[in-house]
């Protein structure tokens, strides 16, 4: 049998993320509610839901943390931060610093393209 085609498929949706109660996050068992799913079907779908939503919301924050990264290396700024200052921030090296100033100053200037 041969495997569908799945370059035609919309791309998943992630799962929303949903901050657990703060009683249950203290639990190191308890991980949003899997541990109570006994279907490993269900168990398998729900996890994969979340790997994707964790995925998501990292590269996601990431491009955030870029474009903070970019906008307070501008020079145009009176309170401009050095690349060493925003590593020591952030808790990067500082040329992971200065790429992810340059990666947000690519993503800026995209945003900037696209409203003009």
């Amino acid at each position: 049998m041969a495997e569908p085609d799945r370059t035609h498929q919309p791309r998943l949706r992630p799962a929303p993320l949903i901050f657990e109660p703060a009683d249950a996050s203290a639990d190191p068992e308890h991980f949003f509610d899997l541990e109570s799913i006994e279907d490993p079907r269900e168990l398998l779908t729900r996890a994969t839901e979340l790997t994707h939503a964790f995925r998501s919301a990292a590269d996601r924050s990431m491009e955030f943390q870029a474009v903070a990264a970019a906008q307070l290396a501008d020079p145009r700024r009176f309170d401009r931060l050095t690349t060493a200052d925003i590593a020591e921030r952030a808790d990067w090296t500082e040329d992971y610093a200065k790429k992810m100033v340059e990666f947000g100053r690519d993503l800026l200037r995209g945003t900037q393209e696209q409203t003009t």
